[in-house]
């Protein structure tokens, strides 16, 4: 490889972490007791978290509680008051941050001296259940504030205001009220509120993954995964980008996380795609949609995916297999999008001679994506998600000696355990809070008139319910994060969508992936501003060239409720139709978005294919709601879509092979 290509080769950047940070002083640890703290509680949350998926569940409040209780100490330590960072000096407010980590622990204690004693008072609660159950729903309510924000922290508190006082509330919020004990009985001393579905799902499953794609980071994972794109499409017209494309969706599929995805892999293909010509905004746009795309990625989905799983009762590895077409979908309107891009605007290529060696990648770093091969071999035997995890993350250590470049020491050891737990810390305490919104709405019984007031507004029309639930992800995504957004909508909206006959898959992943826009949504898309920061370019021109990128994420939802073969269900032929229709559809989106196909396209002709790829979206085109009711079958409509597609792809380069003969030479 040539001096220049060694420039280009990516460099990973491990950032430091607390144990490493201790290591380096010369003090000694002990001088550091609160960084000593946050270290020990970091990692003994991992080994704890590496126990249980060996060792086997324990009881389930035991489980889940013991998670709780290490998440909100480590959140009330490492986001303090009154301090903007936990390594800033401490000040007076630092005795508030011990005090709630102290109550945390003293309500955990509580909770755990006599187990057996505790789960049978459920429904005749003493004096000291319902100070413990008040003190750690403020004490979550505080945490949710410091790690998720203000937005969560009044959804909740609204819901459970109305429980506790439904009776001076109007409309669908009227109702009789629910008493302290009742509520204090339901969110605190039952897996029903606090410790539901949300938490359970963390602490089972996703924890476990965090910590998978950490210690993979480690492992020197990233610079193999960008170094494998960069090699395979790095040569090609628009190259970076492609890369930036292929790297995202292989690094955010075991990360879960669009903002740090964007930091890791935009760090060197943003620069990358900006040398070549790509303006700064659209080459951020790129990455943050790209990074955004691994959550709904498989085999690691993000979060809300282990939760869908749950509330539907079903296997996680169903809910994976049901995310893969429409995520490849996804990732293919980006790739074609950057080539149109690349193509409209002449833009240069990076020489191969300048690029890392495919073969050196693969003989380097090939060995770690074994651990990724081996989730889904796992998954598909039969075993759980957690079992899955566990060996995961055990063969990626294993593997990590096979290489010199790959091997970790002990302090990266223990250092990815540590950064695995702390970055659990703001999912966990979302999901926490999540699960104080669904006891809510269950004691007070809203669920069923949001389902039924939905339904009303919507007069039965489809379309109109979809749309509602859209904008409603929307506003909620501006505050909330993905999962809490998904299991808000799980709890109040999907139960409206099924009711209108929508398939119950289907309708979850219409939430889950519109609970995932807001990354790239303006005026919240943290993806995009982060992708911004690193490209130099505005925020906000970002975040809207962010969405035209991401289009097909607020398209996909809506096929998935009119054409569920896309989620696998249905007969072989409907879910053939589907995802053909859906690959076929969004490339004649793109020509729409875009304006180029093989030249540049007139707006007659984009309206066509914009035309073209409703017929491919929606077999049969029933949308008599909104005043379109074709009535075809579904077999003809794709017939008359690709009729459309292939002349017009046809007619398109004939005219462009003319021009280039009349042209002067």
């Amino acid at each position: 490889m040539t001096t220049e290509a060694q420039k280009l080769e990516y460099q990973e950047e491990k950032k430091e972490s607390v144990l490493e940070w201790l290591i380096r002083q010369k003090k000694g640890v002990f001088h550091y007791p609160l960084e000593l703290a946050i270290c020990f509680l970091s990692i003994a949350l991992s080994i704890y978290h590496l126990f249980v998926a060996y060792a086997g569940s324990l009881e389930a409040h035991a489980f889940r509680s013991t998670h709780l209780a290490f998440v909100l100490i480590l959140c009330f330590l490492m986001r303090p008051l009154g301090r903007e960072k936990w390594t800033d000096p401490k000040n007076g407010w630092f005795a508030v941050d011990l005090l709630c980590a102290f109550l945390t622990l003293a309500v955990q204690v509580y909770t755990l001296w006599d187990l057996e004693a505790f789960i049978f008072r459920r429904g005749d609660l003493n004096q000291l259940d319902i100070y413990a159950g008040t003190i750690m729903l403020i004490l979550l309510l505080e945490a949710t504030r410091r790690a998720v924000g203000w937005a969560m922290v009044v959804i909740a508190g609204f819901f459970l205001l109305q429980t506790a006082l439904s009776d001076h509330f109007f409309g669908i919020f009227y109702g009789p009220p629910s008493s302290w004990f009742t509520i204090i009985d339901y969110l605190f001393m039952r897996e029903n509120g606090i410790y539901s579905i949300p938490l359970m799902v963390m602490a089972t499953y996703i924890f476990l993954f965090i910590l998978f794609g950490a210690i993979l980071v480690r492992s020197g994972a990233g610079r193999f995964f960008i170094n494998v794109a960069l090699a395979l499409t790095g040569s090609k017209v628009g190259g970076p980008a492609k890369a930036s494309v292929l790297s995202s969706c292989l690094m955010a599929s075991v990360s879960g996380s669009a903002v740090a995805n964007v930091v890791t892999t935009g760090s060197f293909t943003i620069p990358l795609m900006k040398r070549i010509g790509y303006r700064n905004y659209f080459a951020g746009a790129v990455e943050a949609c790209a990074s955004s795309g691994g959550q709904i990625m498989p085999p690691v989905m993000g979060a809300a995916a282990f939760v869908i799983a749950e509330f539907l009762n079903m296997p996680y590895l169903q809910v994976a297999v049901a995310g893969i077409f429409p995520a490849l979908i996804y990732f293919f309107s980006i790739f074609v999008m950057v080539h149109f891009e690349a193509r409209k605007r002449n833009l240069a290529t990076i020489s191969a001679a300048e690029l890392p060696s495919f073969k050196a990648e693969v003989k380097r770093g090939g060995h770690l994506f074994l651990s990724i091969v081996i989730i889904i071999a796992l998954l598909i035997i039969g075993y759980t998600p957690m079992f899955a995890a566990f060996w995961a993350i055990i063969s990626i250590l294993v593997l990590s000696f096979l290489r010199p470049e790959t091997r970790m020491s002990p302090v990266d050891i223990l250092s990815a355990l540590e950064e695995g737990a702390r970055m659990a810390v703001a999912v966990s305490v979302a999901c926490a809070a999540a699960g104080v919104i669904i006891g809510c709405v269950f004691v007070s019984g809203l669920g069923l008139k949001f389902t039924t007031l939905i339904v009303t507004t919507a007069g039965g029309i489809l379309p109109i319910a979809l749309i509602l639930t859209m904008f409603a992800s929307l506003i909620l995504g501006m505050g909330l994060t993905t999962t809490a957004v998904y299991i808000t909508l799980a709890a109040l909206v999907i139960p409206a969508l099924t009711k209108m006959g929508v398939e119950p898959i289907a309708a979850h992943f219409f939430a889950f992936y519109f609970g995932l826009v807001s990354a790239i949504t303006p005026p919240v898309a943290l993806a995009s501003f982060a992708a911004a920061g690193i490209a130099g370019s505005n925020p906000m021109q970002t975040g809207f060239h962010s969405l035209r990128l991401g289009i097909a994420k607020y398209i996909l939802p809506f096929v998935f409720v009119y054409a569920p073969g896309m989620v696998f269900v249905g007969s072989w032929n409907q879910i053939l139709l589907a995802v053909v229709g859906g690959f076929a559809g969004i490339y004649a989106l793109t020509i729409t978005t875009e304006g180029w196909c093989i030249s540049r396209v007139a707006w007659p002709a984009r309206l066509l294919m914009g035309f073209c790829a409703l017929l491919f979206f929606v077999p049969g085109l029933k949308l008599a709601g909104i005043g379109l009711n074709l009535n075809l079958p579904h077999w003809l409509t794709h017939l008359l879509a690709w009729m459309l597609l292939t002349g017009f792809t046809l007619t398109h380069r004939a005219g462009q092979r003319k021009l280039t003969k009349e042209a002067p030479a």
